[in-house]
């Protein structure tokens, strides 16, 4: 199964940069795909910290961001948003077309208009489920974190959004990382909470321990 119960036993811990740095390195002794992107998938469940990695590694690697949120079809719809992200992005990238994935509208609860993949070297995708695919990539990380932490940090985060449906969310979680073990093949294994949390250390700084992937 997919794991995610946190724990840094043993681990190096880094701050947010010497992960960038590790990550970044990694992407960089990957074989090169022949004329497309490189491809970054960050997967992990809800709160364990996809997103600020996402965004702290793209400003390093000048890539472009896909958000598996977009992707969601509502609060159901995370088993469907795999095979979206599969057809709509992953495999047009992989055959060197530009992607323009349709958008989930949370507020209208429809699709709205397509939206491009912006050209970069490097796309990242982040989100729960953004590993579960055929298409291999250039860099398979997995986030985690206490379970605990991370219903803190997304709730905090979704506020009154999320709460009524993080029970609903964990179970659709927990079906699909049992048939789809992403901790298993990740390259790179992160807990976001080691000893303490992603937001913040001993210095208030955030804190990574790197499980597996050590050395590029």
């Amino acid at each position: 199964m997919g794991g995610g119960a946190g724990g840094s036993a043993g681990a190096v811990v880094l701050g947010t940069g010497a992960v960038v740095r590790l990550l970044a390195a990694r992407v960089a002794a990957a074989p090169a795909p022949v004329a497309v992107p490189r491809l970054v998938l960050l997967d992990g469940r809800s709160g364990s910290g996809k997103t600020d990695l996402a965004a702290a590694l793209a400003a390093r690697l000048g890539a472009a961001v896909v958000h598996m949120d977009d992707l969601y079809p509502g609060w159901d719809g995370l088993a469907a948003a795999v095979g979206l992200l599969e057809r709509e992005v992953l495999l047009p990238l992989r055959a060197g077309r530009s992607p323009a994935p349709p958008r989930w509208d949370w507020a209208a609860g429809r699709w709205g208009p397509r939206v491009p993949v912006p050209t970069a070297p490097v796309v990242v995708v982040e989100g729960v489920g953004a590993g579960c695919t055929a298409v291999r990539p250039e860099l398979l990380v997995w986030v985690e974190a206490a379970e605990g932490v991370r219903r803190r940090r997304a709730l905090a985060r979704d506020g009154d959004v999320f709460t009524p449906h993080w029970e609903r969310w964990a179970e659709q979680e927990e079906a699909l990382f049992a048939g789809c073990d992403v901790r298993a093949g990740a390259h790179v294994v992160l807990d976001s909470g080691p000893g303490g949390d992603l937001d913040g250390g001993a210095g208030g700084a955030p804190r990574w321990g790197v499980l597996r992937g050590q050395v590029p």
